[in-house]
């Protein structure tokens, strides 16, 4: 009787340790997957992965939003609007008011999109709303004529279509830009916004970073950089 009494006793702990294991498992896997790293000799990491997420919630919207041909956008009105390739689009319409920054100005058209009216077209979603200061990176254009005459060329823009960016025949398109400032991926690649030719085909499978790798090769590592810190007064 002892020994059965023992037994039984022994299974009933296994099973105990195991539910106390297991709900603490279960806990930890709900806790958010990006972890913000502690800044160390004051430099920060680029949270490159939190932002595919970021419009998460609209992507069923996304693949059932009509769209209207005679007013999609395209690539090639894509790269016009930017002095260079990775360069931040310039506001191709006026602006009222010149001391206007941004925030809820520009937010009101460029947050979510839709057709405008007045322009007779789609407005870009920004991928990065939380950096209020447009103008700061987006300017109007003022005048097609260059400033000073000078020999600077423009990078030649990736190429886009079936079998132009992908590392094997069938094989996901590799990303082919920085992913700073273009964390947001459903931003630029969903929605009747998008340019036709980047417009995903699926939006609903939202972890986008799962399928598609960058390979930025344009770019040169130059590693962290450190503001130099002096007391000396020059």
């Amino acid at each position: 009787m002892k020994k059965r009494l023992g037994i039984i006793s022994f299974f009933v702990i296994l099973f105990i340790a195991f539910i106390v294991i297991w709900g603490y498992s279960y806990q930890e896997g709900l806790e958010e997957a990006y972890v913000p790293l502690e800044p160390q000799d004051r430099t920060y990491a680029i949270p490159s992965e939190q932002g595919v997420f970021k419009r998460a919630e609209y992507a069923l919207d996304y693949a059932n939003m009509p769209v209207d041909e005679a007013h999609q956008r395209s690539l090639e009105t894509y790269y016009d609007n930017r002095a260079f390739h990775g360069a931040p689009p310039s506001i191709p319409h006026p602006v009222a008011n010149e001391r206007s920054m941004g925030e809820n100005v520009c937010l009101k058209c460029h947050q979510n999109g839709g057709f405008v009216d007045k322009f007779s077209a789609y407005a870009p979603v920004t991928p990065h709303p939380e950096l209020v200061n447009c103008r700061q990176c987006h300017v109007p254009v003022l005048t097609e004529k260059l400033f000073v005459a000078n020999d600077f060329k423009k990078v030649k823009a990736p190429a886009a279509g079936v079998g132009m960016n992908n590392a094997l025949t069938g094989s996901p398109p590799i990303i082919p830009h920085q992913i700073q400032l273009h964390e947001n991926c459903l931003a630029c690649h969903a929605g009747p916004a998008a340019p036709e030719e980047i417009r995903v085909t699926h939006p609903e499978r939202v972890n986008c970073r799962q399928c598609h790798v960058p390979n930025n090769k344009e770019m040169t590592d130059i590693g962290t950089f450190k503001r130099m810190q002096t007391n000396e007064v020059q």
